[in-house]
């Protein structure tokens, strides 16, 4: 395997200027999901990868979702591209999967440079929408496999591969298609590898293992008929925005604790291998608040800031539907108002307690408040969390892969977010699912000036090839 890796790794040296003009050639189509006026390029993106791959010899398949209403328009959902690159019995099969819509980006948002026209920077930055987020890791599989064709060189594994054009816009249609798949085009698949997320920093490679799930809720408080002005009927009417505020102050407090009770009884308790994984890890409060332009972390303790942002559960408030928010003023009390928070989950919390419990806890103190308002707690989303052993050996063979390429051994890291399809995935192919990233923790992905840095990006083609032989080599 050795003297393979090497020639392959050789000709991705020779090739990396090949590959950033490619790069440029896929950050040019403006494939934004969530823009009805761009649909045409998220499809035509999606074409220009399934024309590449069937030009290599992939066999596709182009699987529409069917349609959706965006921006008063009835659209059709761009197509979801299914592939496989040899079927050889005798070898492991492994399914990846990546996204190759983008969030919008203008000139004027701030971006130093066209967002759609890769600018290739002294300090080795590849900027541009999309360079890391996802196009830069699904380019990454295509010209792995071309450069071991180009190369002469046989692929270790059967290459299967799933990329949507919905994942910015949330993944609309993809469930179902994989449900619908798993004993058809995926069966087979022994291993699922994602590379959709970052390093924790921007030095040294991760593994992730790990994410948060999300349940969203809506907290709505209604009185009056209609609004009202506050000269006539401030102080003598139950205001909703009142009770809204209230009852929002009570769900965390200022060290970011969750107040509602019973929510941390079904969290894992942190086992003495998981202390050991947060020794040496590429983080620090100063580059944290460095990036946040201000020190506002709640915790003293680098850990205790890592486990509140991956294995511990949070609540967010996000904002309020129906109260004024104009520049200026206006004396007006609100009769429906509405507050939006959210609560990431973690291991082992079940989203149907959580609802259960955040609901009882809202209603008990609304009563206290003997309000003659109306108030009602929604759900308007639940999505669990995900959680593998990097033990497993998918992430044996990645980590192997890792040291090889970068000579370190990779930080094992959790997430704080979450990618639905991870779980989506291990629950219908019955299969490992690895997160393997290529960009960095600084790369900008939805910000302006959103990067890939050179090294990453030549480096991370070597490193998704180098995972496929390590996967090969697996007893």
């Amino acid at each position: 395997m050795a003297n393979t890796v090497e020639k392959y790794f050789d000709l991705v040296d020779q090739n990396q200027q090949k590959f950033i003009e490619t790069l440029r050639e896929v950050v040019a189509i403006p494939s934004v999901s969530g823009d009805a006026s761009r649909r045409g390029d998220v499809v035509r993106m999606g074409e220009w990868l399934q024309a590449r791959w069937e030009a290599l010899g992939a066999q596709c398949k182009r699987v529409d979702p069917g349609k959706q209403t965006l921006q008063g328009e009835v659209l059709d959902l761009p197509p979801v591209i299914l592939g496989q690159y040899g079927n050889d019995p005798s070898k492991k099969t492994v399914l990846v999967y990546g996204h190759y819509d983008v969030q919008p980006a203008l000139l004027e948002d701030g971006w130093e440079t066209d967002p759609f026209t890769l600018v290739e920077k002294e300090d080795g930055r590849l900027v541009g929408r999309g360079a890391t987020d996802d196009k830069g890791p699904v380019l990454g599989w295509l010209l792995c496999a071309e450069t071991h064709k180009q190369a002469g060189l046989e692929m270790p594994v059967n290459l299967k591969f799933c990329f949507e054009g919905m994942e910015e816009s949330g993944s609309e249609g993809l469930d179902a298609i994989i449900i619908d798949e798993a004993d058809k085009w995926f069966k087979g698949t022994d291993l699922v590898c994602i590379s959709d997320n970052y390093w924790l920093g921007t030095q040294k490679p991760c593994l992730t293992h790990g994410l948060r799930g999300v349940s969203y809720f809506h907290l709505e408080v209604q009185g009056p008929g209609a609004d009202l002005h506050s000269g006539v009927f401030g102080g003598t009417v139950h205001e909703p925005m009142v009770d809204l505020v209230h009852l929002l102050s009570r769900l965390v407090d200022n060290d970011g604790r969750i107040k509602v009770p019973g929510i941390y009884d079904q969290v894992m308790a942190v086992t003495d291998d998981e202390e050991r994984s947060y020794e040496g890890l590429e983080f620090s409060h100063k580059a944290l608040a460095s990036d946040l332009k201000h020190d506002v972390i709640i915790h003293d303790d680098e850990r205790m800031t890592l486990k509140h942002r991956w294995r511990y559960p949070t609540l967010s408030i996000h904002g309020v539907e129906g109260a004024f928010y104009a520049p200026g003023d206006k004396t007006v009390i609100p009769a429906r108002v509405r507050g939006k928070f959210s609560l990431r989950t973690v291991p082992n919390m079940e989203p149907a307690k959580v609802a259960e419990l955040v609901t009882k806890y809202l209603d008990d103190e609304f009563a206290k408040l003997g309000s003659k308002n109306r108030m009602r707690v929604i759900e308007t989303h639940s999505g669990r969390w995900w959680y593998s052993s990097p033990d497993h050996p998918n992430f044996v063979a990645a980590a192997k892969a890792t040291e090889r390429v970068y000579g370190v051994k990779p930080d094992l890291t959790r997430e704080g977010g979450s990618i639905p399809v991870t779980l989506t995935f291990e629950e219908n192919l019955k299969t490992n699912v690895l997160l393997l990233p290529m960009g960095a923790a600084d790369d900008g992905a939805h910000s302006i000036n959103e990067k890939i840095d050179k090294r990453n990006y030549i480096q991370g083609i070597k490193l998704l090839g180098a995972y496929l032989h390590e996967v090969a080599a697996l007893d």
